[in-house]
């Protein structure tokens, strides 16, 4: 924050990074380097209070955010795996996509808060999503301008609906919003950041990455049509959860809403944008599956790690959720 504030200078940034990454295990758990890469990325969001908005295309700091990069992509493309391709058909590749998603065998987060979670397991799961969702459909609209015909239409589509069709208390985002205040939760953006661990904003980063460069236009469709494919059945079970702690229907609105949205989004996703980019550029399809195994990949560590902290009785949270919310 020293450098994005004017403390320190932005050429001082690279060779940290540099030397975090060297050292560093891995990337994608590394605390600090998601922090970094996240603050970095929201250079080009709403900015950062006190952050002078021309840091955004600083050269300095774009070469500090490549290297992150460079390091995030390799440990996804190592580590991430990815279907064989069928033909580059529209319909080929929405049947694959959908055969991918439906033998995603990750942890069913989703269940559990259905079925056993308390109110502070709840409030943390908001506390991890609201990294995203307070700004929900905004990765994946970087790809807007980079595609064209069929995609292109179809990422059009489905944005309008995230984005309430033109009606800003209708925004999916606002409506998540709501669901974060009923919690008792801070529904301004970027309030819990400090909380999260690395794997939380490294499901966020990524989506970012996939969308700032043109030559991942690939990944942000096939992650978008992964995460497309997997969000009605699990609301689904988030909303079951919600009414089973006594949450009403205000509360409940966001997972509802996506339960019918989401039922329709996964077709235009798959065969439209997803297929209608492989029919219109074939060589991007390896990505566009690359993209589809990262989205399932990713928030199948990070749902894990949320599990994995409960059943031992531990918050999934760096810091004590009541040092924010009480202050």
């Amino acid at each position: 924050m020293a450098i994005l504030t004017g403390a320190r200078e932005p050429r001082e940034l690279a060779p940290v990074v540099e030397s975090s990454i060297a050292s560093s295990p891995d990337v994608i758990s590394d605390d600090d380097l998601q922090l970094t890469l996240f603050c970095l990325y929201e250079l080009h969001y709403g900015g950062i209070i006190g952050a002078d908005d021309a840091l955004e295309w600083n050269a300095e700091l774009i070469a500090a955010r490549t290297l992150i990069e460079t390091a995030l992509e390799a440990a996804l493309r190592e580590r991430v795996v990815v279907p064989d391709a069928p033909e580059p058909q529209a319909d080929a590749v929405g049947a694959a996509l959908f055969e991918l998603t439906a033998a995603d065998s990750g942890p069913s987060l989703s269940r559990y808060i259905a079925r056993k979670a308390s109110f502070e397991e709840v409030q943390e799961f908001l506390v991890h999503r609201s990294i995203y969702t307070l700004k929900e459909a905004d990765p994946h609209s970087w790809a807007v301008p980079r595609l064209s015909g069929r995609a292109k239409a179809a990422l059009v589509e489905i944005q309008s609906d995230e984005y309430g069709g033109g009606r800003p208390h209708r925004m999916h985002s606002a409506i998540f919003a709501g669901t974060v205040r009923a919690a008792g939760l801070d529904s301004a953006y970027g309030t819990y950041v400090d909380l999260v661990p690395a794997i939380t904003l490294a499901s966020v980063n990524m989506m970012t990455m996939f969308g700032l460069h043109r030559r991942l236009r690939g990944a942000i469709v096939g992650h978008l049509a992964a995460f497309e494919m997997t969000s009605s059945i699990p609301n689904r079970f988030y909303g079951d959860g919600f009414r089973r702690l006594g949450f009403d229907s205000d509360a409940t609105w966001y997972f509802d809403e996506h339960v019918e949205a989401d039922a329709v989004h996964e077709q235009i996703a798959g065969r439209d944008l997803a297929g209608g980019l492989a029919e219109a550029e074939p060589e991007l399809l390896n990505d566009i599956l690359f993209g589809a195994a990262a989205c399932l990949a990713v928030d199948g560590w990070a749902g894990e790690y949320l599990l994995t902290t409960w059943a031992e009785g531990e918050s999934s949270l760096r810091h004590p959720l009541f040092e924010v919310v009480d202050a």
